[in-house]
């Protein structure tokens, strides 16, 4: 069986020239040439021709390649065994490369999909990403750093509304629940403190009991975000804290 120039380049997807270069360097010499003096390669040809396309792949110039088929100490299996060896450093290096830019991409800023106008519409004149930098030097190797930003790279302005209008309404309802002397391990601030860990699960990121906890103290240590906890109600951040603690508790007795 033995191939024209044009069937042998249309199987191995290079081109006609290519094989012409080939055969010119005596690198894929066909077998055979036809009675007008075409080129036919036989299917030893294709193994070879094979063989220089892997090495050609992994970034051997055509003289280096030439060497190791040609090595007459060198056998079909120890071709394939070194193939083996290449392909399999290769694809670590591949692993190494996309892991890489798996990371870039998770450390992106928080990437808020919205024009200046878009922003200053839902935000007002509150900046989303203003502790952008402090959060991905803070969390920035965690999982859940990474799940929020894929998260909110989606959202749009509609979006950001749904999320800020809950959060309002979440505010109103606590500050009625503190007006109404409700302590933090009673039932209905409990109830709250988990409304707002799912509020985070929902929008941000999976939240744990145990990580919302650790949320509740930074509430409170953070004076950003005791204040705008303070901001609904003075004191808030501290119940919250506690009503955070309380309810963590409960599902982990």
């Amino acid at each position: 069986m033995s191939y024209s120039v044009g069937r042998v380049a249309g199987f191995a997807g290079v081109t006609v020239r290519t094989l012409h270069h080939y055969d010119d360097i005596g690198l894929l010499v066909p077998s055979a040439r036809s009675h007008a003096g075409h080129r036919r390669y036989s299917d030893t040809d294709l193994d070879r021709l094979q063989r220089i396309l892997f090495y050609r792949e992994l970034g051997f110039p055509l003289d280096e390649v030439a060497a190791l088929l040609d090595d007459p100490d060198a056998d079909p299996r120890a071709h394939l065994r070194r193939q083996h060896e290449l392909l399999t450093a290769r694809i670590e290096k591949l692993k190494k490369m996309a892991a890489a830019v798996e990371h870039a991409m998770e450390a992106r800023k928080m990437g808020i999909n919205l024009t200046p106008e878009e922003k200053f519409e839902v935000f007002g004149d509150k900046d989303p990403e203003q502790y952008a930098d402090e959060a991905e030097a803070r969390w920035g190797g965690t999982a859940q750093y990474a799940e929020s930003q894929r998260r909110v790279a989606r959202y749009t302005k509609e979006d950001w509304q749904r999320i800020q209008t809950e959060t309002a309404d979440w505010g109103e309802r606590y500050d009625a629940l503190m007006a109404a002397g409700e302590p933090p391990a009673g039932e209905a601030a409990m109830a709250l403190a988990e409304e707002h860990r799912q509020h985070i699960c929902t929008w941000y990121y999976e939240c744990s009991h145990e990580l919302h906890r650790g949320l509740g103290e930074m509430y409170v240590s953070d004076e950003r975000f005791k204040a705008f906890y303070d901001s609904m109600r003075p004191g808030l951040a501290e119940h919250l804290r506690d009503a955070i603690q309380a309810n963590a508790d409960r599902h982990q007795a």
